[in-house]
């Protein structure tokens, strides 16, 4: 059994959700590690993780965060962040805080995994600056992004071959094969998912569909998705800027403006949507 401390916590904001939407359904990986670095740490963003690289850094003494499916009766499928600080080999489990269940969770590895591959298996390790040679050490290979989406492919296709009817599977293969440049494939792989019935608030958490319909032309079926995100939860910054991304793209320059503006006030410093919207004001203006 290994239960490491977590000596290099220190308190911060209850939330990283940003400003002015306190109500945000998703605070994505990216904004965490983010967080993270202004307080002066450094961050690991991985995916394609196993039990055995989370059991090193938990043995060496760096809590991990892993994000995952997460299934609550009354509200059905939903992503979640579970923050673990140890495991058990003999009881085979972690133990994990969780901002849902709270402290003193524990998650069997079996349906801790199959959880986690819902968000092709990504985690986040937070650690002081002098901890750095300790964590590379660890990740070896995996600090190069392109292995790791390489290997995340590799788990992806294995997986589809061996579950044809998992849509988490499907789901993965698409990102994965985004991440390598093959547009065409990862479309496919995003409509095999997508026949399979993936959760409905999925595309709250994930955009890979919207950037891979969108690369391969396929506009109106990004504005479908979009909107149908949108009637059920109409404060989804990243479906407001896809949505305005592919209204523009079909022309209709009116209605991407107000996509992408609804967008800005939902996330001021959402880069991509001013850069998107400024680009559309100078073409309006000529």
């Amino acid at each position: 059994m290994r239960v490491p401390g977590a000596a290099w916590h220190r308190e911060g904001p209850s939330t990283v959700k940003p400003e002015p939407n306190k109500a945000d359904k998703n605070v994505s990986p990216e904004e965490l590690a983010a967080y993270a670095r202004s307080q002066g740490y450094q961050v690991h963003y991985g995916v394609a993780g196993d039990l055995s690289l989370l059991k090193q850094f938990l043995a060496a003494g760096f809590p991990v965060i892993a994000e995952s499916g997460f299934v609550v009766p009354e509200h059905g499928w939903m992503g979640h962040y579970r923050l673990l600080v140890g495991y058990d080999d003999g009881g085979q489990r972690f133990f994990a805080f969780d901002s849902y269940y709270g402290p003193k969770v524990t998650l069997g590895y079996s349906d801790f995994a199959g959880m986690w591959s819902h968000f092709n298996r990504t985690y986040l390790v937070v650690y002081p600056p002098k901890e750095a040679g300790k964590v590379e050490q660890i990740l070896g290979p995996r600090t190069h992004p392109e292995w790791m989406w390489k290997q995340a492919l590799e788990v992806a296709l294995s997986q589809t071959k061996a579950e044809p009817t998992n849509v988490y599977a499907w789901f993965n293969l698409g990102t994965a094969l985004l991440k390598q440049g093959n547009l065409e494939g990862a479309a496919e792989a995003y409509d095999k998912a997508r026949s399979l019935g993936w959760p409905w608030r999925m595309l709250w958490y994930q955009f890979g569909p919207f950037e891979a319909y969108y690369r391969t032309g396929r506009y109106t079926d990004v504005v479908r998705l979009a909107s149908a995100n949108l009637a059920k939860t109409p404060d989804l910054e990243e479906s407001l800027y896809w949505r305005g991304r592919a209204q523009a793209a079909l022309g209709n320059l009116r209605l991407a403006k107000t996509d992408l503006q609804a967008a800005l006030k939902l996330r001021p410093s959402y880069s991509e949507a001013a850069q998107t919207l400024k680009s559309l004001d100078a073409h309006s203006s000529r």
